[in-house]
């Protein structure tokens, strides 16, 4: 059995481009929510102006394959130019606790 992945992706936009990394996330949401595997792909911004993509895949294979899909290449074409610092992202193991539906994602 595969256990499923939770996955951070940190968008910095330079400076003044927050409107146009917002802009160019969408289509790779709609995107990644059709994509097989894909259970929360949700979009949030942070106070200091980060956005930060919070994403659960059914199993480390289907995250795998979201990298190598059409989506995630012309997304990264899309940013070219936006971003302060490139996109940082974090694969976490889930570690369930307590509560069956509040200790995980």
């Amino acid at each position: 059995m595969t256990e499923a992945i939770v996955v951070t992706a940190v968008f910095t936009p330079a400076e003044g481009q927050f409107d146009a990394v917002y802009a160019a996330l969408l289509p790779a949401i709609a995107a990644s929510h059709e994509e097989d595997g894909c259970e929360i792909y949700a979009l949030h911004k942070a106070p200091d102006g980060t956005l930060v993509m919070i994403e659960k895949w059914e199993s480390l294979e289907h995250h795998q394959a979201h990298d190598e899909a059409a989506a995630v290449a012309t997304l990264i074409q899309a940013l070219d130019g936006l971003l302060a610092v490139p996109v940082e992202v974090t694969r976490l193991v889930p570690l369930p606790a307590g509560n069956e539906i509040q200790g995980s994602l």
